[in-house]
């Protein structure tokens, strides 16, 4: 540590490397994009470089990198916002949008590749349970404060009088910040979480649905599809302003679309958050190779397909370092 004070780079990089995985994941879950978090993170190391002279080991070097990457974090919902699924920006669709436009000024909430979030068997469950979709999109409806104290206490343990020195404020305004996001995410996280129902399924059950889900596309097959899925099932498609809520409507939009309109399929089972998902390869001209679509996150109630979440975009399959084609 004292070669790094002094101006070894190489010594810093020693020292912050093994915690860079879970600043990583703070930041996606204070930002909801994994592009932000990757920019976030570099920011915040640029800063804890430069400041580092300075660090006298008062808190642990994580406590103090923490508090570096939350306020780094805190800056960039301050100049961009909140991130956004269709389902915050208006009413569902009850046929197929077929002529919509990408909305592509939207900030659209994108999904976390669990290879980033590498824990030991006996913390996988309680972290994962911290990247689930339905966690990140409540965290966005938080003001940066709420979301950073709720993080900093619930998440990864930090004291109330520790996140007020991390955010420049009092434990009594902490205090209130916690109990008023905690109100939030009462209302808007689903109960149980999906690990807990992803562990009352099993693993061998749980790849029999996947498989299922992506035989019912690739055979083109709505009655299997439509098996799969709970009676108010969602399918959303950011950056696709549309989305669908119960089956009669999800139904008509997978007859009319994937299962018509766009091609052959092909499909990788991943994880993604968290959950079940699903990397989808779509070949729309008959002949070539299939190219990178989607990331769709499954999720879960009970043993049926209660929300998908498809994630359109090639620049998402390369992020989870998947192919950048199928043939």
């Amino acid at each position: 540590m004292v070669c790094a004070r002094d101006g070894d780079h190489t010594a810093f990089t020693r020292l912050v490397g093994p915690l860079q995985r879970e600043l990583h994941a703070h930041c996606y879950r204070m930002l909801g994009s994994t592009h932000d978090a990757d920019d976030a993170l570099q920011e915040a190391l640029i800063r804890a470089w430069r400041a580092f002279a300075g660090f006298e080991g008062r808190s642990t070097l994580r406590s103090w990198l923490y508090t570096v990457a939350t306020r780094t974090c805190l800056d960039v919902i301050g100049a961009r916002g909140k991130r956004a699924l269709p389902v915050d920006l208006g009413p569902s669709s009850d046929r197929a949008g077929l002529t919509r436009d990408p909305l592509n000024d939207v900030a659209w909430l994108g999904p976390y590749p669990d290879s980033a979030l590498r824990a030991g068997p006996e913390a996988r469950y309680e972290l994962w349970e911290t990247v689930e979709l339905a966690f990140i999109a409540a965290l966005q409806h938080l003001p940066g404060n709420q979301r950073a104290a709720l993080l900093l206490f619930d998440v990864l343990g930090f004291s109330a009088a520790e996140i007020a020195s991390t955010m420049d404020t009092t434990v009594t305004s902490v205090n209130s910040a916690l109990a008023r996001a905690r109100r939030v995410l009462a209302e808007k996280v689903p109960s149980p979480t999906q690990q807990q129902t992803l562990r009352q399924i099993g693993d061998q059950q749980l790849q029999q649905i996947v498989a299922a889900y992506c035989d019912a596309l690739e055979r083109g097959d709505a009655d299997a599809l439509v098996a799969l899925l709970t009676e108010d099932v969602t399918w959303s498609m950011p950056p696709l302003p549309d989305w669908y809520h119960g089956l009669d409507a999800v139904t008509d939009f997978a007859v009319r679309v994937p299962l018509s309109r766009c091609g052959a399929w092909r499909h990788i089972p991943i994880t993604a958050n968290g959950q079940a998902a699903v990397a989808s390869y779509l070949r729309s001209d008959g002949t070539g190779a299939y190219l990178p679509w989607a990331i769709n996150v499954l999720t879960l109630r009970g043993t049926r397909i209660a929300e998908i979440t498809s994630f359109l975009g090639s620049g998402h399959l390369q992020t989870f370092g998947l192919p950048a084609a199928l043939s």
